[in-house]
């Protein structure tokens, strides 16, 4: 089978690429599962009901989120009542939503995702790593195929579960960045591994933002109020082909498809 990730979609500007590019690949690459992060799809931070319900009837089958999940207070119902939106396993118990889920594929054929958060310069919650693992062998019992986002800032951590993971995922994708990086890889023979899947939002921005208020941030040193920016929108992303017996990756691939909208 061939599993699309969609990397962390921004605002309306990513909204809109989703809307415009995503049925041309998965046409076009014959793509079997869409699971994309949507934690900052509500104007550039948090994501409502309203606005997953739009993507998923966009052709995403799996929505995972990350530590701006719960920046929007209305989509926490939402997040216990569907089980097609994820947030990262590994908070405390409490926490509304669940971090993982089994999804059957356009061809029938059962799919695990985990979401996780990394700990890293960022907050101090459970270990993504335990928590990665038992949820990954809880779901190998159901299926072979199993897909880890990883949404953590630094790289090293991401790597650093890509390996512990490998033999076990099928695929271990980094979110949270923005920046699509080029390590794609299959560890051990089995896990399809990339740093970060990039961004789905405004192309003419800093990972989203608008460019002169993202460096008047840097050059002055003090506080902006950051806005999402608008133009030219990109959809970032990384395709897997996946052995639907083994789960093993057979070919990975990276996803740049800009849109030809100018709204």
């Amino acid at each position: 089978m061939r599993l699309l990730f969609v990397g962390d979609i921004v605002g309306r500007p990513g909204r809109r690429a989703v809307s415009r590019l995503l049925g041309g690949i998965v046409d076009e690459r014959s793509v079997d599962f869409v699971v994309a992060n949507c934690e900052n799809a509500a104007g550039g931070i948090g994501v409502t009901p309203k606005i997953a319900d739009e993507l998923l009837a966009r052709g995403i089958d799996v929505l995972t989120g990350g530590n701006h999940t719960w920046n929007r207070r209305d989509v926490f119902d939402y997040l216990d009542s569907s089980e097609r939106i994820l947030r990262p396993a590994n908070y405390p118990p409490g926490a509304p939503g669940r971090g993982a889920a089994v999804v059957t594929s356009r061809s029938g054929v059962p799919v695990g995702i985990v979401n996780l958060e990394g700990r890293v310069f960022m907050r101090q919650i459970d270990c993504p790593f335990r928590e990665g693992r038992r949820l990954v062998d809880e779901l190998l019992a159901e299926t072979p195929i199993v897909l880890v986002d990883i949404h953590a800032e630094a790289t090293s951590e991401k790597l650093a579960l890509g390996w512990y993971l490998a033999g076990r995922a099928s695929a271990v994708v980094g979110t949270h960045t923005h920046i699509q990086t080029a390590d794609e890889r299959i560890l051990e023979g089995h896990t399809a591994y990339i740093t970060d899947a990039g961004m789905t939002g405004p192309w003419r921005s800093v990972i989203g933002v608008r460019t002169e208020l993202s460096v008047a941030r840097f050059v002055t040193g003090l506080p902006q109020r950051f806005e999402t920016a608008d133009g030219p929108s990109v959809l970032s992303g990384f395709l897997v082909d996946i052995d639907e017996t083994t789960g093993a990756a057979r070919a990975v691939d990276r996803v740049l498809e800009h849109s030809p909208d100018e709204e």
